[in-house]
C-alpha cells in the first residue's frame, strides 16, 4: 500500500503516470485479466493521488456511480423523457420551479460565502495556491465545500428534466447538455484529488454567476407581471463569458510562473475554460448580435416602407389637387 507521504512525493505527474502504467502492464502480462488490470490501475491511482478524506463519502469511492448518473440523465432527457411527453400536454410546474430556483439561489449564495471563508478571503493567493491536504480547520472546510459543490451539480440535472416536462425543446441545446454532463465528473475529480487551491477559483466565480442566474429564473417563474424585471438576460450571458476569461487568465499565470500546483491539471483547467468560452461566445453571438442585426434590418425596412407609403400618399394628394 502506498502511503499519503508517497503520494505527496509524486510532483511529476507524467513520471508517476508512466510508473503506474508500467506496474499495471507488468501485472497484466502475468495474469492476462483486463478487469484485474483496470482495478489495480485504479488502486494505484487512488493510493498515489487521492485525498483520503474522500474515501468514505457517498459516490466518492470510484467514478462509476457518477458516470452512471450522467448516463441515466442523458438517456432520460434525450430519449425517455421526450418519448413519455410526446402525446402529453406540457406541464406548468409553476410552484415547483419557484421553490427549485429559490433553493438554487440560496445554495449558490451559501457556497460563494463558504469559498470566501474557507480560503479566498482568508489568504488564498490568486497567482498560485497549492492544495492543502492537511486536516486543519480551513482545509477541512474547503474540502467539505468541494463535496457540497459536487452534489450541487447533480441537483442541476433537474434544469433539463423541467425543460423536457414543459416541452421546452429549444432550451436543450448542445451547450446545455455538454455543461450539465461534464461538470459532475469534473467536480468529482476535484473532490477526490484536488479539494482546494487553484481549482476552486472557477467554483467561486461559478457560484456568484449561478446566484444571479437562478435569481433570474426565480423571477421568471413568478409570472408575467415580473417580466419587466428580466431586461438583464443579455448581461447574464456576458457575465458568464467574463468568468471564463478570468479562468483562462488565472490558468495561464499558473502555467508561466513557478507555481507548485500540478501543471497538467492547470492545462486541463485552461482547456476547459477555453472550450466553455468559445461555446458561450458563440451562443451570445447567435442569440443577441444576430438578433440585434435582424432587428436593425427590420426597422430599416419598416422606415423604407413608411417612406414609400408617404411618397405614394403625397403623389395621390398632388394629383387630386391638379384634377380640382
Amino acid at each position: 500500500m502506498v502511503t499519503m507521504d508517497s503520494r505527496e512525493n509524486f510532483t511529476d505527474i507524467s513520471w508517476a503516470s508512466n510508473y503506474i502504467m508500467k506496474m499495471a502492464l507488468d501485472e497484466y502480462q502475468t495474469e492476462r485479466n483486463w478487469t484485474r488490470l483496470i482495478y489495480q490501475y485504479w488502486e494505484l491511482v487512488e493510493d498515489l493521488f487521492a485525498d483520503p478524506r474522500a474515501r468514505n463519502l457517498p459516490f466518492m469511492d470510484n467514478p462509476l456511480p457518477t458516470l452512471g448518473m450522467i448516463t441515466t440523465y442523458l438517456a432520460w432527457v434525450l430519449v425517455i423523457g421526450p418519448t413519455y411527453m410526446r402525446d402529453r400536454k406540457p406541464l406548468q410546474l409553476t410552484r415547483t420551479l419557484f421553490y427549485y430556483n429559490l433553493f438554487q439561489v440560496l445554495l449558490s449564495a451559501y457556497m460563494f460565502y463558504e469559498h470566501l471563508m474557507a480560503g479566498w478571503a482568508r489568504g488564498y493567493n490568486f497567482i498560485c495556491e497549492p492544495v492543502d491536504y492537511s486536516d486543519s480547520v480551513l482545509s477541512r472546510r474547503m474540502f467539505d465545500l468541494c463535496y457540497i459543490y459536487y452534489l450541487s451539480k447533480l441537483t442541476e440535472f433537474a434544469d433539463t428534466v423541467f425543460f423536457v416536462l414543459r416541452k421546452k425543446k429549444s432550451q436543450i441545446s448542445w451547450l446545455h447538455l455538454y455543461h450539465h454532463s461534464l461538470t459532475p465528473i469534473e467536480t468529482w475529480i476535484l473532490t477526490k484529488f484536488l479539494a482546494g487551491g487553484n481549482t476552486t477559483l472557477p467554483n467561486i466565480i461559478n457560484n456568484f454567476v449561478h446566484t444571479l442566474m437562478y435569481f433570474y429564473y426565480l423571477l421568471s417563474s413568478m409570472g408575467p407581471q415580473y417580466q419587466k424585471y428580466l431586461w438583464w438576460k443579455k448581461y447574464m450571458t456576458e457575465i458568464q463569458i467574463a468568468q471564463f476569461i478570468i479562468c483562462i487568465i488565472h490558468a495561464v499565470i499558473a502555467l508561466v510562473t513557478d507555481c507548485t500546483f500540478p501543471k497538467f491539471i492547470t492545462f486541463l483547467l485552461l482547456c476547459n475554460a477555453v472550450i466553455f468560452f468559445v461555446l458561450f461566445l458563440n451562443f451570445y453571438l447567435d442569440n443577441y448580435k444576430k438578433v440585434s442585426a435582424r432587428t436593425k434590418v427590420d426597422v430599416s425596412e419598416s422606415l423604407l416602407d413608411a417612406e414609400n407609403n408617404n411618397c405614394v400618399l403625397l403623389k395621390a394628394t398632388l394629383n387630386e389637387r391638379r384634377n380640382q
